[in-house]
């Protein structure tokens, strides 16, 4: 499969799966640790691959900041322990050393840019150029590090389709009441090809992680981006 086909591949239905891992999102951008570490449980116990929550964890600092990024790679990584995977890593070794995976070399900056431009224009759609535009007016770095380093190195990489990446950076959002960010990503859900139904049910799944007033305000939110939608 291309990197292209994955970013476009649709998310039909939210299986189990799915949902723990869109739930672990909202617990590691907003809950306790001992919430994320119940919630790499409840990943366990719906056979969330390791690869699906290995990105989920690096694609959080991008939400959720590093800080909170490292305390769930650490939960992650107990979690490994306890089911006896504590040698998992989806990481190459060279000489007995770790070393970066496919793409994550500084040397590929130019491909991080020309990737992230592709699943930026595929998240924002036809706002894609005003994104850029109003981005560029607000800093040029912070412009070129949305791309580069967001778009680009971490959410172009394989291993987790756009769909349900999508649905995640949807949980952290409402998780942090970012609601700005949300209704951008709520539309990027759907830019990605997420079905309107599943994009509900996974704010349905996040009861009882956000806040009851987040939630009222993302289900809002969304009907208003399918109102929209289908004018």
């Amino acid at each position: 499969m291309t990197h292209a086909d994955e970013t476009h591949r649709t998310v039909p239905a939210l299986d189990g799966a799915t949902a723990a891992l869109v739930r672990q999102s909202a617990r590691i951008t907003a809950g306790s640790e001992e919430e994320i570490r119940a919630g790499f449980a409840e990943c366990v116990a719906a056979k969330v691959s390791q690869r699906w929550q290995e990105e989920l964890v690096l694609q959080s600092y991008l939400f959720a900041g590093f800080p909170r990024a490292l305390n769930a790679a650490r939960e992650w990584r107990r979690s490994l322990a306890i089911a006896g995977l504590a040698g998992w890593t989806g990481e190459r070794r060279s000489g007995g050393s770790l070393v970066a995976g496919p793409h994550e070399g500084y040397a590929d900056v130019f491909d991080w840019r020309e990737r992230g431009e592709e699943t930026c224009r595929t998240v924002y759609g036809e706002s894609y150029e005003k994104l850029r535009g109003n981005i560029r007016r607000l800093s040029l770095s912070l412009d070129e590090w949305m791309i580069v380093e967001g778009y680009g190195k971490v959410l172009s990489r394989d291993g987790l389709d756009l769909g349900r990446r999508e649905l995640c950076i949807i949980a952290a959002c409402a998780a942090s009441g970012q609601d700005r960010q949300l209704h951008s990503h709520l539309r990027g859900a759907l830019n990605a090809g997420v079905e309107a139904g599943v994009v509900r049910e996974a704010i349905g799944a996040l009861e009882g992680i956000v806040s009851s007033e987040n939630l009222a305000r993302a289900r809002l939110l969304f009907e208003r981006v399918v109102g929209k939608s289908s004018v």
